[in-house]
């Protein structure tokens, strides 16, 4: 039963030289198009906040009426401490600014906010993520003027929008390769 081993091993392969090109030939070029246009959004004109999710208007300037009554709270923010964000009566999200005081607040009652287009943050745990079927992530309009007392929000970051596509085709023809090496030398072995 010699062919069954090299018969999986050929699959597997296979598979991972599929998964490679699949990465270099389709995922990739999907993600530079797409973070070219995420780099053109900023320079288009603003539209009013979206109701619903859609990528393609991220860090595209945007507007907002935030209609009371609104309810603050905090959200970690790496380096810049802690971002405020409100949510208003009509569901809308806006980052407020940050700061670097775990107990930092702010009193706002809402009104209208100008700035851009990004992800609210999501605090669905990991595993919910890897048995549920993906959901659109809220947006979330970060204000370009802080709400008195707080820090400017960061200005959108196109480098910080990750593009691994390059790298997984690489370790999926890593893979395959070491597979392979692993097989002829295990064959020999045999021999």
């Amino acid at each position: 039963m010699r062919s069954l081993p090299t018969i999986i091993v050929a699959v597997a392969v296979a598979a991972m030289v599929a998964l490679g090109l699949w990465q270099l030939l389709d995922r990739l070029p999907a993600k530079e198009a797409y973070l070219a246009q995420l780099a053109a959004n900023p320079a288009r004109p603003a539209v009013a906040f979206p109701r619903a999710p859609d990528d393609r208007l991220l860090f595209r300037r945007t507007y907002a009426d935030c209609r009371p009554p609104v309810a603050v709270a905090r959200a970690g923010a790496g380096k810049a401490g802690f971002r405020l964000i409100a949510t208003c009566a009509d569901g809308i999200r806006v980052q407020l600014g940050t700061t670097r005081d775990p107990l930092g607040m702010v009193a706002w009652e809402g009104g209208r906010v100008t700035g851009w287009v990004s992800h609210a943050p999501d605090a669905t745990p990991l595993i919910a993520r890897l048995v549920a079927a993906p959901a659109p992530q809220a947006m979330l309009l970060v204000a370009d003027r802080p709400v008195a007392g707080l820090a400017p929000n960061t200005r959108p970051d196109i480098g910080l929008v990750p593009n691994n596509h390059l790298a997984y085709a690489v370790q999926w023809f890593l893979f395959a390769g070491i597979a392979a090496i692993i097989y002829v030398l295990a064959a020999r072995r045999r021999r």
